[in-house]
């Protein structure tokens, strides 16, 4: 009997500390920032080596009106890819931006290692 309150206890012990630590793995905490880059159609660019910018502008476009996942790629090579308003209705809100160099505010999460931004602005930037 003195085994079986002991085994208990641990296990709820172990249970304790799983249940503290797993809202910590499932997301950071979202923050809001502005980001600096270029908008990319992301299957495109992840399964075409990299393909983005004006030689790959007609593409995107078509694959932005289809609904495809777009993105954004900062200097630093990170891709953020764009959910909420402006990625609802197939990119609706997003033709306008597609292979231009933008500035994107929304609140960052990230998940299995991929970014999410949930984008609540975006304006062309001027390119150097």
């Amino acid at each position: 009997m003195k085994k079986r309150l002991i085994y208990c206890a641990v296990a709820l012990m172990v249970a304790g500390l799983c249940m503290k630590a797993a809202p910590s793995l499932a997301y950071d905490d979202p923050k809001q920032v502005t980001i600096k880059g270029e908008v990319i159609d992301q299957p495109c660019f992840e399964g075409k080596n990299g393909a983005r910018g004006e030689g790959h502008k007609s593409c995107a476009l078509a694959c932005a009106k289809r609904g495809s996942q777009m993105a954004i790629i900062d200097d630093a090579k990170t891709v953020y890819s764009i959910t909420g308003d402006y990625a609802a209705n197939k990119n609706e809100k997003l033709v306008p931006f597609v292979a231009e160099m933008v500035e994107v505010t929304g609140t960052v999460t990230e998940k299995d290692g991929k970014k999410w931004i949930a984008a609540t602005s975006i304006k062309k930037v001027e390119t150097k």
